[in-house]
């Protein structure tokens, strides 16, 4: 069954990742690493490598697999950053992000969510990861500095507080609008200015 889901998931990174620009050497090795199937409920196994999101309890989605590899993509990570996730849901971004970052920190208020991604992440050896359950949209409880940050629930403006935290010349992606229309947008800190550039429409659930 482990070879037959890894055949899955290489499939999924030519087809849908590859195919669709997606070429970063980094992310797609994290994609190929990481096994998504984990991350849902065994009855979505089949579903799980498949390109569209899937529920994860709690009205909460897993993103689809393109989604995910354009965000990571987008802020073109190095294994030096930092970054801070917003919204662990079921861990499975966060896990892409620990292939790649030297450290992930990450912030879920929902807890049951939280507890099950911390455990299924420990199983799967990812230890650069620190766990939080905290509102997303006050940013990291003790003030840090990111060099990017990943928001994985929708907001129609960014939090200040989390602009706070992206350093100087940082990367921010973050789905922006309400819940009808929405888009990706990438957020780069110059100095005291923003520069915003839209990456896609997208479709996220609220942050909460």
């Amino acid at each position: 069954m482990p070879e037959f889901f890894d055949g899955l998931r290489k499939k999924m990174v030519e087809e849908q990742l590859l195919a669709r620009g997606i070429t970063e050497s980094n992310v797609l090795e994290a994609f190929l690493s990481v096994p998504r199937h984990l991350f849902v409920e065994e009855h979505l196994w089949f579903d799980a490598y498949n390109d569209y999101p899937l529920p994860i309890g709690f009205n909460q989605t897993i993103s689809q697999p393109y989604i995910v590899a354009l965000m990571t993509q987008a802020l073109k990570l190095s294994s030096q950053d930092i970054v801070l996730e917003i919204g662990t849901g079921s861990g499975y971004q966060t896990a892409i992000l620990s292939r790649i970052a030297y450290h992930v920190y990450t912030i879920e208020v929902i807890f049951p969510l939280l507890e099950k991604a911390q455990k299924l992440l420990k199983h799967l050896g990812c230890e650069n990861i620190t766990f939080s359950c905290f509102d997303g949209k006050k940013g990291w409880p003790d003030f840090l500095e990111f060099d990017a940050i990943l928001v994985a629930a929708a907001t129609k403006e960014i939090p200040n507080q989390l602009l706070k935290q992206l350093k100087n010349g940082g990367k921010m992606i973050i789905p922006l609008g309400n819940s009808f229309f929405q888009s990706l947008y990438l957020i780069k800190k110059e100095s005291h200015d923003l520069i915003k550039t839209h990456i896609c429409d997208c479709r996220f659930v609220p942050l909460v």
